[in-house]
């Protein structure tokens, strides 16, 4: 299954987050800011691929369903 472009973007913009949450670790505030952003950015990718598996899933079920069915 390949990832969306939302998902790339997703995954390079939590990845850009904490590296720059680790830049600013000096300063608490901005760090947990781009942690933050940074987990929601994770957050959202793991939901969006997670709502995509089960969707698969279900169509193949669907598809499973009708090959089963007596004629």
């Amino acid at each position: 299954m390949r990832p969306g472009i939302a998902q790339v973007l997703a995954a390079l913009v939590a990845a850009v987050c904490f590296v720059l949450a680790f830049v600013a670790a000096g300063a608490l505030l901005i760090s947990g800011l781009f942690m933050m952003a940074g987990l929601a950015a994770v957050a959202w990718l793991a939901w969006t691929m997670i709502r995509r598996v089960r969707w698969w899933g279900h169509l193949k079920g669907l598809r499973q369903r009708g090959r089963d069915k007596p004629a």
